[in-house]
């Protein structure tokens, strides 16, 4: 076994393809390459239901044996070669933290952005390595020059924390927000795309756009809504906090002008870790959240003036990504659009059965919202918790009452089995009796 420093000093200067993964841990390496080798042969969708696959990349996990885990919406676990390469990380930094944080480990971000600018499409010059997507949005937000009386046109439906930054921009600069409301779920693109188009005025700087809603998991026509608005000169921002490393894509192919997501969820990467993109021409106009010796300079670098961040965390997104490449994206989301399918079809006959998702592939994935007749999105939150030990998110908002459910990889039949036993014996029940 690599002694971790060791480790450590190869990874920070190779950005070769599975380096990280083979040098953390050349026994899994060579394991999970040779079960990728015998379904290599199959399509995407035959591979999606080879169970013995599946299962072993279930054991690739550490999670729960007695809680069922459906929101890793919100965050999920990392595979062990993760978890075992920030733990080495982490207890080197220990070690001599001022030495070992910024003349070992920071000497591997620069082929982590390589990696990660292969992995997205683009050039590792328009990438910048930070904490979330909430992070590289606000940067993005707060950077823009934007005037007093400028759009922007977002949706009621975009993340919470984008639109709190949009309200604190117009309480503060007095630009005006243009919401567009929805009604969810949403089956065709023509119609998402003009409900936005008639939003956007001459005053219209910019066009938020949320790839996948979180609440309900619904899928956004992202490249049908940017074309609308450059065509009627308005720059745009895509949140793609639930589409990266979920869905098939690259970020080029969108052609968005900003661009950010988490890497904590559907990478698996570790928890706190993200990226932001912004194309080359348009760096030099946004401004560095935290303050840089060039903040209106033309370099990406300039974002991540962060001050003291986790180094070991971020050099442990490598091992996730080789992960991820490994199963390989088209297998990936083949996966978890048959889980998706595996579970809802066989509730979709219950009477008091309602979904707030389309059942559409172009309009959904992994992640689903459904509700019950007559029961509030929380109490069957608790509901399911209560007999099943099943653990989903639940939104009671806008015109929304539902409770998503999100797997992941490592997800089980057996589990979704009790998540449908869950939602059978549920929508038979009385709702509960409210005071």
């Amino acid at each position: 076994m690599i002694h971790r420093r060791e480790f450590i000093n190869k990874s920070a200067l190779l950005a070769g393809s599975f380096s990280f993964l083979k040098l953390s841990d050349p026994l899994f390496a060579a394991v999970l390459n040779d079960k990728v080798e015998k379904i290599k042969h199959l399509t995407p969708e035959e591979s999606a239901v080879d169970e013995d696959f599946w299962s072993w990349i279930r054991e690739s996990y550490t999670v729960s044996s007695t809680i069922i885990n459906f929101n890793n919406g919100a965050v999920s676990p990392q595979p062990k070669v993760v978890q075992d390469a920030h733990i080495r990380n982490y207890q080197l930094c220990n070690e001599a933290p001022s030495y070992y944080m910024w003349k070992i480990l920071d000497q591997g971000r620069e082929p982590l952005r390589a990696q990660l600018a292969e992995l997205a499409g683009c050039s590792a010059e328009e990438i910048a390595i930070n904490r979330n997507s909430t992070e590289g949005l606000n940067t993005i937000i707060f950077g823009l020059n934007l005037k007093a009386g400028d759009e922007v046109v977002l949706c009621k439906y975009d993340y919470p924390n984008m639109m709190k930054a949009w309200k604190q921009r117009e309480k503060r600069d007095g630009i005006k927000l243009v919401w567009v409301d929805l009604t969810l779920p949403l089956e065709n693109a023509d119609e998402i795309v003009s409900m936005y188009s008639n939003a956007i005025t001459s005053k219209t700087k910019i066009v938020h756009i949320t790839h996948v809603l979180n609440w309900t998991g619904q899928i956004m026509p992202a490249r049908a809504l940017v074309d609308m608005a450059h065509a009627k000169g308005c720059e745009v921002i895509v949140d793609g906090a639930h589409s990266f490393a979920h869905l098939d894509y690259k970020i080029p192919d969108l052609d968005c002008d900003y661009f950010a997501t988490s890497l904590h969820k559907w990478l698996c990467a570790p928890f706190g870790s993200g990226m932001m993109y912004i194309k080359k021409e348009k760096i030099k106009k946004i401004w560095a959240l935290l303050s840089n010796t060039e903040p209106d300079g033309e370099d990406i670098r300039k974002f991540e003036s962060l001050g003291t961040r986790s180094f070991a965390s971020e050099m442990a997104i490598g091992n996730a990504i080789e992960f991820h490449k490994l199963i390989g994206i088209k297998r990936k989301e083949a996966r978890l659009r048959f889980l998706k399918n595996y579970w809802v079809d066989k509730v979709k006959h219950l009477p008091n059965i309602k979904f707030n998702t389309s059942l559409l592939p172009a309009f959904s994935a992994a992640l689903f919202s459904f509700s019950v007749k007559d029961w509030k999105a929380t109490e069957l939150e608790a509901k399911l918790f209560e007999k099943k030990k099943i653990h989903t998110t639940a939104s009671e908002y806008e015109k929304l009452n539902g409770v998503r459910v999100t797997p992941q990889v490592y997800t089980s039949l057996y589990e979704l089995d009790r998540l449908v036993e869950g939602i059978e014996e549920i929508a038979g029940m009385s709702p509960p009796i409210r005071k």
